[in-house]
């Protein structure tokens, strides 16, 4: 057994997976499950879960899905109380559930923060302060893992909102873990860079015509550069990772870790970085 965590074998330990019916989510679903572990999603869309969990117990693995929406009241307890009836306890949370918007920050409005914060935020130090409470509650040695993004370290021009919910999340999960450390519970943090998902169309349509950034045919943004763009079964082959041997940060690019720690180095160089991305 790991220090803080699951340890090193997952057959038939659990996870919960918010956001679960596509991208990131899902991926992470079918990894674990194929890993061994027993996997619940929940989303709001009860087609896209389904279609998750049908995919998982095709190939062997044991699933379940939640239709629910993360930022209403009571939905963490909700979730949880799914995962005992099902699954008899949760073992491992992995808060992914997100929303973007892509708008410069003078054009946004009171309802585009407070959107964006309840699901990024809110919802998700919601759900991992109730995952922690309950672990440690029952003597149960677990992992709470929260999806944030490249863009949790640094910005880009209309993505201020997002990527401050995302910086948020970044510091949550790392005070967290200091504050666990030894309680047999890990936290950690994810970092993907831009992923092959729904997520932009999403994104548009919350940002309003106009707003978005030019986009290539497979819908990433053409300010992302290629080696920065991944799919998101890359992003749940390191979550799964982590859940064997947890660590604080989990970077699915090293492109991506360089850039960050550069741009922290070099403030100029991202300047002109920021510059550029916002021509675009």
């Amino acid at each position: 057994m790991a220090k803080d965590g699951i340890g090193p074998d997952l057959r038939d330990r659990t996870l919960l997976v918010t956001g679960g019916g596509t991208g990131i989510g899902a991926a992470t679903a079918e990894a674990a499950a194929a890993a061994g572990m027993r996997v619940m999603v929940t989303g709001r869309r009860p087609e896209p879960l389904g279609a998750v969990v049908d995919r998982i117990r095709a190939a062997g693995g044991r699933a379940e899905s939640f239709v629910g929406d993360v930022s209403e009241e009571g939905a963490s307890e909700a979730m949880l109380e799914a995962m005992k009836t099902t699954w008899d306890g949760t073992d491992a949370i992995f808060a992914n559930a997100g929303y973007g918007l892509e708008k410069p920050l003078l054009e946004t409005d009171e309802d585009d923060v407070r959107r964006v914060y309840e699901v990024n935020v809110f919802a998700a130090l919601d759900l991992l302060r109730a995952g922690g409470r309950m672990m440690l509650e029952e003597g149960r040695p677990g992992h709470l893992v929260g999806c944030s993004s490249i863009l949790g370290k640094f910005t880009l021009p209309r993505y201020g909102l997002y990527s401050s919910t995302k910086a948020a999340l970044t510091h949550l999960c790392r005070s967290m873990r200091a504050e666990l450390e030894g309680s047999g519970i890990a936290v950690s943090s994810v970092h993907p860079v831009t992923t092959r998902t729904e997520f932009f169309d999403v994104a548009d349509r919350a940002s309003g015509e106009g707003h978005g950034p030019a986009r290539r045919d497979d819908g990433t943004p053409l300010h992302a550069p290629r080696m920065f763009i991944q799919p998101p079964e890359r992003v749940a082959r390191a979550v799964v990772k982590c859940l064997r041997r947890p660590r604080a940060e989990v970077w699915t690019t090293a492109a991506g870790r360089f850039a960050n720690g550069f741009f922290e180095f070099l403030p100029p160089i991202y300047d002109l970085v920021l510059r550029s991305a916002g021509k675009s």
